[in-house]
């Protein structure tokens, strides 16, 4: 028996033995520690003797000292973060400006802090070799929608998606189901609807410009994606566009206002949701509006037949995504039961136009922003015979390299999610050695990793081309994840990106855009997703067209 004494760097008695003689080499070692404190990444284990020098495996062999373990050389430590207030904890550090104070928070704490708003302690972190660590659904993380979690203000375990814990047996059930109605192929027959939702619309903004109005771009860009989103989802039309004035659809309101309020009570601690008035009330009587609502449409939803069908088939037969999941079966012929149905929908429709109707909404920012921008997409466009009256499809869509650049770049600067937690499900060591609770709720803060100076040139600068670039093409993993990334991502993405997609081509070709007034555009602090609210755009019909590029001709 070969037996050595080690101890972690950092404070802290943490000694403890091990027998070598069942070891081959370092990597054994370190494995066997690695399995023995739950560091998440043995291979990153070095160790030294106390004047700081590095052993190998036969230096560890023939020394009899107490042997120092860092983890990527790093003594065990902390997780650090302002110290905050009594009661509110380090809330008025945070808001109103949460982005630009947690851009401010990870420079000061190199990548990952802690903070604690009013009880609810979380773990913020832009660094790309943590984030697939917390994404991967593990034995060390997973989507537990705990009383810290951001969502848990609206959490609903019948929707098995997206407000589901990993654990609740709704999520297989429902993530087996919902998927083949959002995939790729399922998507592209969407898109005549997609074309004519926008199509609705241009009259509306033709009358604005007649009138020499400008108008709110997150409220139109609200009315015409979530017109698109409950036609799709629900079968349901919202006739959005009827006259300039038409009021937001009920169900649409109650939805937005939700996570208006969800965001309040997340941000305010777990026991302000608990109150049985104001703000938690109402967010309860809206999540029952909701639902009723939702119920309302799926015994209401138009279908294309009556036979249950192949989830595969179903997807491409169904008249709209309530139809899909009444009639879709698995391979063992079972339906998605009714209990799930509602949760399913409202989740699938909800997320679907707030996260559509952010992201355009900082597509016209960009157009009445960054110069050049209009200008190249419309080129792309005429080279592809692309004009007002193209019913535009997927395959079309695939061909605009430059559209294409934009709304990556777009995503990457102005992307609308914030906050896609997840929940330590054990005590580890993280790699730098950062030691880690069950139960923490750790947030890959989105915007924050796509503007990392470590990762990204000129992070701050709205450059479609440096997608074009190596070092873009060999980014780490974790530098850039729109719509998160593991088993619990985003499975609108193919909906939402055909979606903005096809309405930024006939934006741009029906339009030029002008940005009205010279006051900076701001987000709202108190939404579940970053939009602005004071960005007011108008248009110019496009009266000439340039020709097509040489290279086209």
């Amino acid at each position: 028996m070969v037996s050595k004494t080690f101890k972690f760097d950092g404070p802290g008695e943490t000694v403890f033995e091990i027998d070598l003689s069942q070891l081959n080499d370092l990597r054994g070692l370190q494995w066997s520690i690695g399995t023995q404190f739950d560091v998440v990444q043995p291979q990153g284990l070095s160790f030294h003797v106390q004047d700081g020098s590095n052993l190998d495996w036969d230096d560890i062999l023939a020394t009899d000292s107490e042997i120092l373990v860092k983890v990527d050389g790093h003594a065990l430590r902390e997780v650090s973060g302002p110290p905050g207030l009594p009661i509110v904890g380090n809330y008025f550090e945070v808001f109103p400006d949460h982005l630009g104070n947690t851009r401010r928070l990870l420079e000061k704490y190199h990548g990952i802090f802690r903070i604690n708003n009013m009880g609810n302690i979380n773990y913020f972190t832009n660094d790309p070799e943590l984030i697939p660590i917390v994404f991967a659904e593990s034995e060390y993380f997973s989507k537990e929608i705990t009383s810290s979690h951001p969502l848990y203000a609206i959490k609903n375990p019948p929707a098995g998606v997206f407000l589901a814990d990993t654990k609740d047996p709704s999520w297989k059930l429902v993530h087996r189901f919902l998927p083949p109605a959002l995939g790729p192929k399922a998507v592209r027959h969407y898109a005549p609807t997609m074309n004519a939702c926008l199509d609705e619309a241009l009259p509306i903004w033709d009358e604005l410009e007649e009138n020499g109005s400008a108008w709110n771009a997150y409220q139109y860009m609200l009315k015409v994606s979530s017109g698109t989103v409950t036609k799709i989802m629900l079968g349901k039309d919202i006739h959005h566009f009827k006259a300039i004035d038409t009021p937001i659809d009920d169900l649409v309101s109650a939805i937005a206002e939700s996570l208006v309020l969800s965001k309040k009570l997340s941000s305010h601690g777990a026991w302000y949701g608990q109150l049985p008035f104001g703000d938690p009330k109402r967010a309860r009587d809206l999540q029952k509006e909701i639902t009723n609502q939702i119920q309302n449409s799926i015994d209401n939803a138009k279908s294309n037949g009556t036979e249950d069908l192949p989830m595969q088939d179903a997807a491409l037969k169904a008249a709209n995504v309530i139809d899909y999941l009444v009639r879709a079966t698995d391979s063992a012929g079972t339906h998605l039961p009714k209990e799930n149905l509602v949760g399913a929908t409202t989740v699938a429709a909800g997320a679907g136009f707030t996260t559509t109707s952010s992201l355009l909404s900082w597509a016209l920012y960009a157009f009445v922003t960054y110069e050049g921008i209009q200008a190249r997409l419309l080129q792309e466009l005429v080279d592809n015979d692309i004009t007002d009256s193209t019913n535009i499809t997927a395959d079309q869509i695939d061909e605009l390299p430059v559209l294409d650049k934009f709304v990556k770049e777009l995503q990457r600067l102005h992307n609308p999610s914030y906050q896609p937690a997840r929940t330590a499900q054990k005590d580890m060591i993280l790699p730098g050695g950062y030691r880690l609770a069950k139960g923490a709720v750790v947030i890959p803060a989105i915007r924050h990793a796509h503007i990392n100076p470590a990762i990204w040139s000129n992070p701050d600068k709205f450059d479609i081309d440096r997608w074009d670039t190596d070092e873009v093409k060999n980014r780490p993993k974790g530098a850039y994840f729109p719509f998160a990334m593991g088993p619990r991502m985003c499975i609108g993405f193919n909906f939402a990106l055909l979606e903005v997609k096809i309405f930024i081509c006939k934006l741009i070709y029906r339009y030029h855009w002008d940005k009205e007034g010279e006051s900076d555009t701001e987000y709202d602090p108190f939404f579940q997703l970053v939009r602005p609210v004071n960005l007011y755009v108008r248009t110019r019909k496009r009266e000439t067209y340039p020709s097509k590029s040489s290279s086209m001709q």
